[in-house]
């Protein structure tokens, strides 16, 4: 798992890295926008707003090559193409409109400058590419292409989960602003990498932090609690620390619920109850439940 960067540049005097927002054409394009926002100013992180031609809807050059044939439909095959690079052109076109609009939207939000990317690939190589610049992916749960086809959740967003390192933001179609977080924690070496993460990223730093252990009361796991709210005491007083019983899925959207958590931080834990919950059929059906950002870490 990697971690968030927390200085504006590191030792080597290299270039910091960014928030990446993840723009399409959706609802929760707006939303992704002022999330990104908020995420790059409380982390110190430059911002860029990216735009993905989906390679496989526009290819950048269609070869309809023994397709339709030779002869009489030669002419037919040279319209067929000129209309797809058409089409791709016109996609393009309002990629940078969207951009601009982004730009726009978090400039308005206090974001002194944006960069501006648009990339012809697929969403999860696109994102894999920019991972060594990036430390913070921004997504919309709910991408263009599933809105159109009545689902809940992104087409994309679990390819894009598996794919990528770095820890990803995934938000609604309406933006809050943050004022409280959880953190799904099993009390693994590997939990507490996570534990380690936020206790070293300004992000959520003096917002209340709850971290939920799901399992049983006992005196092992208390103690895993307070090695975490010892590492996590940078981030200010207000740190909650609690065992709940039951199913992972429903114990945490009821803890999430019952204390009106807005943000829920959940990592890929070694083989643990959560691990499976997070990587298995359960990652859909969290995804499709949830009604507020969730951080992925992986």
């Amino acid at each position: 798992m990697t971690s968030m960067t927390t200085d504006n540049q590191d030792a080597g005097g290299q270039q910091p890295l960014a928030v990446v927002a993840c723009i399409d054409g959706s609802e929760a394009a707006l939303a992704v926008c002022d999330y990104a926002a908020w995420a790059s100013q409380r982390m110190g992180a430059p911002l860029m707003l990216l735009h993905v031609l989906d390679q496989e809807k526009y290819p950048a050059r269609t070869d309809l090559t023994g397709n339709i044939g030779l002869g009489s439909r030669e002419q037919l095959q040279e319209e067929l193409a000129s209309l797809d690079q058409e089409r791709s052109k016109l996609a393009l076109k309002h990629g940078h409109i969207l951009l601009d609009e982004a730009e726009k939207r978090v400039l308005a939000a206090g974001i002194d400058k944006a960069a501006k990317r648009q990339r012809h690939d697929e969403l999860a190589s696109s994102l894999a590419a920019l991972e060594p610049d990036s430390q913070l992916f921004v997504m919309g749960l709910h991408g263009e292409s599933s809105a159109a086809a009545g689902r809940h959740v992104g087409s994309q967003l679990e390819t894009v989960i598996r794919s990528v390192h770095r820890p990803i933001l995934v938000v609604p179609d309406q933006y809050v602003q943050p004022r409280s977080v959880m953190l799904a924690f099993d009390g693994s070496e590997t939990g507490f990498r996570s534990i380690e993460l936020l206790s070293a990223t300004p992000v959520f730093r003096g917002i209340p932090l709850h971290v939920v252990l799901v399992g049983a009361d006992t005196a092992e796991h208390q103690e895993q609690l307070k090695r975490a709210e010892r590492l996590l005491s940078a981030q200010g007083p207000d740190i909650h620390t609690v065992i709940r019983q039951g199913d992972v899925e429903q114990t945490l959207h009821g803890y999430q619920e019952e204390h009106d958590i807005d943000i829920l931080i959940m990592g890929a834990y070694g083989h643990s109850s959560i691990r499976r919950f997070l990587v298995g059929s359960t990652t859909t059906r969290m995804l499709e439940t949830a009604k507020k950002p969730l951080v992925i870490l992986r």
